[in-house]
């Protein structure tokens, strides 16, 4: 009778909001699950520790603090955390569902890549770990399972946090590093010591497998994988495909150095060798693709004969390794046959016994005096040097790992802190985590002139930088609000605490209007420009405002108008009175003269010839037809 199992999350509702659907998958570490925020009304994954793990207080309160470390992470090329807690004792993580699949299964589907699009997705995935790094976080445990591919094609990386939780925790309480043994750099196998270029070396193991289609290191044991991640160097990738250039082996070296300090310092570094690394590649070579078979179903394998290869690559689970069980130089463990594992059976069944015996006959004195349950005080080492305190604690016997975080005020390579404390006992089988400062957090200024001043504060607070003095002077071309200048230029590169200036255009000035009318043309211009207004001068014939005087102005003060700095004002300055045409006098009686000349505003004077006794018009002065202003004396002559 098949007996069906069913999870007890699946219909839970978690915390009171997630509603759980559907399992994803299962790990080492975590199940994820599909489920339903009730709160927001949308699809999440929720990743709940095993309960074996949530039983330690220590892994707990490490997986929170990771976890919230993960939060701060903002990238579209990582899978964004929303919500951490615990409920019922189940510690869980809700975030981003990506609808898509693995990079592993994408290889099982393709067997290999093609050149060019492995490097993209590597690419990406460097891109997403330098965030991670400039943020201090370190993923370690980067491989295929934990890159998703969106529907699109587009890497995500996912699990920050948990695997370094459990990394730290592991370590200090059983002296062992857990990781997936396929991508483990040397330096986490030798001493459990993993930085940003452990991640590095790890994301050269993946781009190895994505453009050949197999692992660098197989074997029957992870600790044979482990021994020759020490001892080997990682082959040419073109060893195994013949066509890749030497260019893609040189990268893939320089990824994947055995000693640390031969490769880039971080994924920032190891991105950029990467991107001039393609750029020296054509179009043909970027579309090959190794002639790998795609993965075969177990199923299928059986029914074929089994694998094509002798020794069958270790599955891409964590595993568990002692710290320091290999060095550089050790044998090689060799291969693990029956008569090997029968002989490791006696040995470990005949240690098991004298152990006991010894404890029975005073061993208890040794574990609690130089055994695992002895106990040891942490020297004084935070305000030294990194390498000064790891020689310190080395001479003191004590087990460290070492993280590093930006300090405001710790110079670089000095430890801030260690955990646990100086003055505090460990174990002598425990661990010290040094807190080693990287300097204070620089960042580069972005692109601000020509933004508006809530987008370039936005803009800032995303760069993690902070607006300094705001000054607002008027501006004729720079639209109000925009952003004109920045005390730091953009792609400057400075501390984070170091506000930015901003100068941001208030626009044009306003200016007040004033009133020129009646004043004479010279003394209006000169008002005007006095007021920051440009003066438009016209005229115009008044028979009562003398010429040369202000007769009206457009705009007037009091309208509602505001204007700026610059407007034009249109003053009519008057010609005096318009001239007209004297009429023709000539012959008519000087009364009837006079009457229309005084009609059309002139002044009549008369002259009389011989007494002007037939009171005749002889001639006129101005004569007839000239133009005269109204007021002009028109003299007639009378006969």
């Amino acid at each position: 009778m098949q007996r069906t199992v069913s999870d007890p999350m699946l219909g839970r509702l978690v915390d009171g909001r997630y509603e759980v659907r559907a399992r994803i998958a299962r790990g080492g570490m975590a199940t994820v699950y599909r489920a339903l925020d009730r709160r927001l009304d949308r699809t999440v994954a929720l990743k709940a520790m095993h309960p074996h793990l949530a039983e330690s207080a220590d892994f707990v309160a490490r997986f929170r603090r990771e976890a919230r470390s993960a939060a701060r992470l903002n990238h579209p090329g990582i899978v964004a955390i929303y919500d951490q807690g615990l409920a019922d004792d189940t510690s869980y993580l809700t975030m981003e569902l990506i609808e898509g699949h693995n990079l592993r299964t994408e290889l099982r589907r393709q067997g290999a890549l093609p050149l060019g699009r492995a490097l993209d997705v590597v690419d990406g995935v460097l891109d997403a770990l330098a965030c991670a790094h400039r943020a201090g976080v370190v993923h370690r445990d980067v491989k295929p399972e934990n890159v998703l591919l969106e529907r699109d094609g587009r890497p995500k990386v996912t699990d920050f946090g948990l695997a370094r939780a459990v990394t730290e925790a592991t370590a200090a309480s059983t002296g062992t590093v857990l990781g997936t043994v396929a991508y483990l750099a040397p330096e986490i196998v030798t001493s459990g010591v993993a930085d940003a270029r452990a991640d590095v070396y790890a994301v050269g193991i993946v781009l190895f497998e994505l453009i050949t289609g197999s692992q660098p290191f197989v074997a029957d044991q992870p600790i044979r994988v482990a021994f020759q991640h020490v001892n080997d160097g990682v082959p040419r990738p073109s060893s195994r495909v013949e066509w890749l250039p030497a260019e893609v082996d040189e990268l893939v070296a320089a990824l994947t150095a055995r000693d640390a300090e031969d490769r880039p310092a971080d994924a920032d570094a190891a991105l950029a060798l990467l991107r001039r690394t393609r750029a020296t590649l054509d179009d043909p070579t970027l579309a090959r693709r190794a002639d790998v078979a795609p993965a075969v179903e177990e199923e299928d394998a059986e029914a074929t004969g089994g694998s094509a290869t002798d020794v069958t690559p270790l599955p891409a689970g964590t595993v568990a390794l002692p710290i320091g069980a290999i060095h550089a130089g050790a044998p090689d463990p060799g291969p693990a046959g029956p008569a090997r594992r029968r002989r490791r059976r006696r040995v470990f069944a005949l240690t098991m016994v004298l152990a006991l015996l010894a404890l029975a006959g005073g061993g208890s004195w040794w574990w609690f005096t130089q055994g695992p349950g002895a106990y040891v005080t942490v020297p004084e080492v935070v305000g030294l040097a990194e390498d000064d305190a790891v020689a310190v604690l080395s001479e003191a016997g004590i087990d460290l790992t070492v993280e590093r975080e930006h300090h405001d005020t710790v110079p670089e390579n000095e430890v801030v802190s260690a955990d646990p404390a100086p003055g505090d006992r460990v174990r002598t089988d425990g661990t010290v985590v040094l807190h080693v400062s990287r300097g204070i957090l620089m960042v580069e200024v972005p692109e601000l002139v020509g933004l508006t001043q809530d987008e370039a504060a936005a803009a800032l607070e995303e760069a993690q930088l902070g607006v300094g003095q705001v000054e607002t002077p008027y501006d004729d071309d720079v639209p109000e609000g925009e952003v004109m200048s920045a005390s730091q230029e953009a792609g400057e590169v400075i501390p984070y605490d170091q506000p930015v200036d901003l100068v941001v255009s208030a626009g044009r000035e306003p200016v007040e209007l004033v009133s020129v009318v009646g004043a004479d043309t010279d003394t209006a211009v000169s008002d005007l420009e006095n007021a920051g207004l440009s003066a438009v001068v016209e005229e115009d014939y008044h028979p009562e405002v003398p010429a040369g005087r202000v007769v009206s102005q457009s705009p007037e003060p009091g309208e509602d108008v505001q204007l700026y700095r610059g407007d034009e004002v249109t003053v009519t300055v008057s010609l005096g009175p318009q001239p007209v045409e004297l009429p023709d006098l000539i012959g008519r009686q000087v009364g009837a003269a006079t009457d229309e000349l005084e009609a059309a505003g002139f002044v009549v004077k008369v002259e009389r010839v011989l007494g002007g006794i037939f009171g005749t018009v002889r001639s006129m002065s101005p004569d007839a037809g000239e133009l005269a202003v109204p007021g002009t004396t028109v003299t007639l002559t009378v006969v």
